[in-house]
Protein backbone atom coordinates (compact mmCIF):
# COMPACT_ATOMS: atom_id res chain seq x y z
CA UNK A 1 0.00 0.00 0.00
CA UNK A 2 1.36 3.51 -0.76
CA UNK A 3 1.89 5.14 2.31
CA UNK A 4 -0.63 8.28 1.32
CA UNK A 5 -3.51 5.82 1.81
CA UNK A 6 -2.71 4.93 5.37
CA UNK A 7 -3.83 7.92 7.10
CA UNK A 8 -7.16 7.87 5.48
CA UNK A 9 -7.65 4.08 6.43
CA UNK A 10 -6.09 4.55 10.30
CA UNK A 11 -8.62 7.43 10.28
CA UNK A 12 -12.22 5.40 9.04
CA UNK A 13 -11.43 2.95 11.56
CA UNK A 14 -9.95 4.33 14.44
CA UNK A 15 -6.47 2.72 13.94
CA UNK A 16 -4.21 4.30 16.89
CA UNK A 17 -1.04 1.78 16.18
CA UNK A 18 1.95 1.50 14.38
CA UNK A 19 1.09 -0.30 10.77
CA UNK A 20 3.39 -1.66 8.90
CA UNK A 21 4.28 -0.10 5.23
CA UNK A 22 5.65 -2.55 2.55
CA UNK A 23 5.67 -0.88 -0.81
CA UNK A 24 6.61 -3.11 -3.55
CA UNK A 25 5.73 -6.14 -0.99
CA UNK A 26 9.29 -6.80 -0.54
CA UNK A 27 8.70 -7.81 3.56
CA UNK A 28 5.47 -9.79 2.40
CA UNK A 29 7.95 -11.58 -0.66
CA UNK A 30 10.27 -12.31 3.01
CA UNK A 31 7.52 -14.51 4.24
CA UNK A 32 6.35 -16.04 1.01
CA UNK A 33 3.22 -14.20 0.81
CA UNK A 34 2.72 -12.18 -2.66
CA UNK A 35 0.88 -13.53 -4.76
CA UNK A 36 0.17 -12.26 -8.62
CA UNK A 37 -3.47 -11.28 -9.94
CA UNK A 38 -4.42 -13.39 -12.94
CA UNK A 39 -4.57 -11.46 -16.14
CA UNK A 40 -8.69 -12.20 -16.47
CA UNK A 41 -9.09 -11.43 -12.17
CA UNK A 42 -7.08 -7.78 -13.50
CA UNK A 43 -10.02 -7.26 -16.04
CA UNK A 44 -12.55 -7.63 -13.51
CA UNK A 45 -10.86 -5.64 -10.73
CA UNK A 46 -10.43 -2.62 -13.36
CA UNK A 47 -14.37 -3.14 -14.29
CA UNK A 48 -15.06 -2.61 -10.45
CA UNK A 49 -12.68 -0.04 -10.39
CA UNK A 50 -10.72 -1.22 -8.56
CA UNK A 51 -6.65 0.21 -9.38
CA UNK A 52 -3.91 -1.73 -7.85
CA UNK A 53 -1.37 -0.09 -10.03
CA UNK A 54 -2.64 3.05 -8.87
CA UNK A 55 -2.80 2.17 -5.41
CA UNK A 56 0.26 0.27 -4.80
CA UNK A 57 2.01 2.62 -6.62
CA UNK A 58 3.64 0.07 -9.02
CA UNK A 59 2.73 -1.70 -12.16
CA UNK A 60 3.40 -5.59 -10.98
CA UNK A 61 -0.52 -6.71 -9.62
CA UNK A 62 1.14 -8.18 -6.76
CA UNK A 63 -0.68 -8.37 -3.50
CA UNK A 64 -0.24 -10.47 -0.30
CA UNK A 65 -1.83 -13.18 1.40
CA UNK A 66 -3.77 -12.50 4.59
CA UNK A 67 -1.76 -13.13 7.69
CA UNK A 68 -1.57 -12.51 10.97
CA UNK A 69 2.32 -12.77 12.70
CA UNK A 70 2.26 -12.35 16.78
CA UNK A 71 6.21 -11.67 17.43
CA UNK A 72 7.37 -11.41 21.14
CA UNK A 73 9.80 -8.61 22.37
CA UNK A 74 12.91 -10.74 21.03
CA UNK A 75 11.73 -10.99 17.49
CA UNK A 76 10.24 -14.26 17.90
CA UNK A 77 7.31 -15.46 16.17
CA UNK A 78 5.01 -16.97 18.70
CA UNK A 79 1.64 -17.17 16.27
CA UNK A 80 0.89 -17.02 12.76
CA UNK A 81 -1.94 -17.45 10.80
CA UNK A 82 -1.78 -17.32 6.69
CA UNK A 83 -4.70 -17.99 4.16
CA UNK A 84 -4.64 -17.98 0.44
CA UNK A 85 -8.23 -16.79 0.47
CA UNK A 86 -8.25 -13.24 0.65
CA UNK A 87 -11.60 -13.17 2.53
CA UNK A 88 -10.67 -16.00 5.17
CA UNK A 89 -9.32 -12.97 8.30
CA UNK A 90 -7.84 -13.98 11.50
CA UNK A 91 -10.80 -14.25 14.02
CA UNK A 92 -10.60 -11.18 16.22
CA UNK A 93 -11.23 -12.67 19.27
CA UNK A 94 -8.96 -15.35 18.85
CA UNK A 95 -6.22 -13.23 18.46
CA UNK A 96 -6.47 -11.50 21.56
CA UNK A 97 -7.00 -14.36 23.53
CA UNK A 98 -3.87 -15.58 21.99
CA UNK A 99 -1.91 -12.57 23.51
CA UNK A 100 -3.66 -12.89 26.62
CA UNK A 101 -2.12 -16.26 26.53
CA UNK A 102 1.18 -15.26 25.77
CA UNK A 103 1.63 -12.01 28.03
CA UNK A 104 0.22 -14.44 31.24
Amino acid sequence: MHPKYVQPLKNKYGLNFPMLLDPHNRVAEQFGLVYTVPEPLQQLYLSFGIDLPRYNDDDSWQLPMPARFLIDQKGGIRDAVVSVDHTDRPDVEKTLATLRKLMG
